[in-house]
Order: structure tokens, then sequence, then C-alpha cells
């Protein structure tokens, strides 16, 4: 599972002109799906998000997690992040997740996301969505389980 986080002062994203997740200070977390991904995965691609380290403290240092700071998560889904890029000009999709499949584990990390940690918004699986954010730094990590 992939998750392609950054750290942001607002984000929101809309379906069809309509807001369906929103956050102020926080993650936005865009979450790929790949063939053979499993809800251990998930848990664990969810213990880093909540604990990885990606705010500044009062020497301006990243050493605060957004569990630290109490921040907002934002998570999409966006399978395209498992695409093969490394030959030719066209992506290839083969790696990713059957969408039945990658809609489940998603589904599933974002219900545990919401037993854990609060506030939590989502994208909408298979939609297309328009999605805008103001990235602090920038920072922004790629995080693979």
């Amino acid at each position: 599972m992939i998750g392609l986080l950054q750290r942001v002062s607002s984000a929101q994203v809309e379906v069809a002109g309509t807001t369906v997740g929103a956050i102020e200070r926080g993650l936005l977390v865009f979450v790929g799906v790949q063939r053979g991904d499993s809800e251990a995965r998930g848990e664990r691609l969810l213990e880093r998000l909540l604990g990885y380290r990606v705010f500044p403290d009062s020497a301006d240092r990243m050493n605060l997690s957004l569990r630290d700071i109490g921040g907002g998560l934002l998570l999409v889904p966006q399978f395209t992040l498992a695409a093969a890029t490394r030959q030719g000009t066209r992506a290839s999709f083969t790696s990713a997740a059957p969408s039945a499949e990658g809609q489940r584990l998603f589904e599933l990390l974002v219900t545990q996301a919401r037993t854990r940690h609060a506030p939590v918004a989502t994208g909408r699986f298979g939609a297309e969505m328009r999605v805008t954010l103001v990235n602090e730094g920038p920072v922004t990590f790629w995080l693979e389980t």
C-alpha cells in the first residue's frame, strides 16, 4: 500500500462541485492500493501516517506527528500511484489492485483511521475529484508498506 503524504495548512476534495472532504492543518494523503496488499499493510500504513514526524517543534525541526498536533487527516484514493512508469510513455496499471479490492482496503483504512484519530475526511473512491491544498514547506513523503 502506498501513501503519498503532504503536510498542509488546508486541503479539500470536491466531486461534481460539492466538497466531500476538507481539513485544516494536517496531512493530505493520496492512497494507492496494489495487488497483494492486505489489511496488515493498511494497518502499518495508518500507524506510519499517524506517527510520522513531519510537523515542526519549537526548534523548527520536524519532530512532531499528526497525533502530536491533533491535525486533520484527509485520505484520498488514487490508483495511479500504483502505476508502472519505467518504460514507454504511457503508464501501466497492472500492479494496481482490482477496483473492488482497492475500494475494500481503502474503506477499511478509513474506518480504522476514524477509530484512532479525529478529524478524518476522505475523497470518494472511483470518482473524478478536484483536490486543492496548501502544502506547508513544501513537505511531501512517499510511504510504502
